[in-house]
């Protein structure tokens, strides 16, 4: 499928209603498609998005076509976005800790491609931590320096394990048994989600 049809097959997936902050709507990305301005079509699409959940075939065709122009981040992004879809969303303000006192030294990777261990409030039998491991995508920024603080968006690999979290709580991040981030739900949303019916 080209790039074309494929944003446009996401743009009449947003109800018409649909406007961002900007009182941008989906007949805003059709004009961009006419001029074939497709990266500027699909950054609109991206902050349409951000409005009410929309369906895992939006998000789809949106990887789609950031793939089909190269766009990597973009790509990445919305794939994340199809997989919070399916699985809930949690977003967190993440601390990291200082270098100093036996945080990372480099930049935590901002688009989701590492894997650190949680501890989320699960204990094993022993009355041990169970930690939970989660991707860690970090909003509006490529990385988050050592010491740093930003929201991040969390993708479970077990995303059932994770349906009790509430805003609010506290978890914190390990890379090591150590301690390396601290973070605060701000958004734990499974209501478009299956699995997570009648666990709360």
């Amino acid at each position: 499928m080209d790039v074309v049809t494929l944003l446009q097959s996401a743009s009449l997936l947003v109800p018409e209603e649909t406007a961002t902050e900007n009182d941008v709507t989906a007949h805003d990305v059709w004009e961009y498609l006419a001029h074939d301005e497709w990266e500027a079509a699909l950054g609109l699409l991206e902050e349409l998005g951000d409005g009410p959940p929309l369906p895992a075939a939006f998000w789809a065709s949106m990887a789609a076509a950031a793939e089909e122009l190269r766009l990597e981040r973009s790509a990445a992004w919305c794939h994340w976005r199809e997989g919070e879809t399916r699985n809930g969303v949690i977003r967190a303000d993440l601390t990291l800790r200082a270098p100093s006192e036996g945080g990372r030294r480099s930049p935590l990777p901002g688009t989701g491609v590492l894997r650190p261990m949680w501890d989320i409030g699960a204990r094993t039998a022993a009355g041990e931590p169970d930690y939970k491991i989660a991707l860690v995508w970090v909003e509006d920024a490529p990385v988050l320096e050592p010491g740093g603080r930003a929201t991040v968006r969390l993708a479970p690999l077990t995303p059932r394990s994770w349906c009790h979290l509430e805003p609010g709580q506290v978890i914190t991040m390990h890379e090591t048994r150590t301690v390396a981030g601290t973070a605060v739900v701000v958004q734990a949303d499974f209501r478009h989600t299956e699995m997570c019916l009648g666990d709360s």
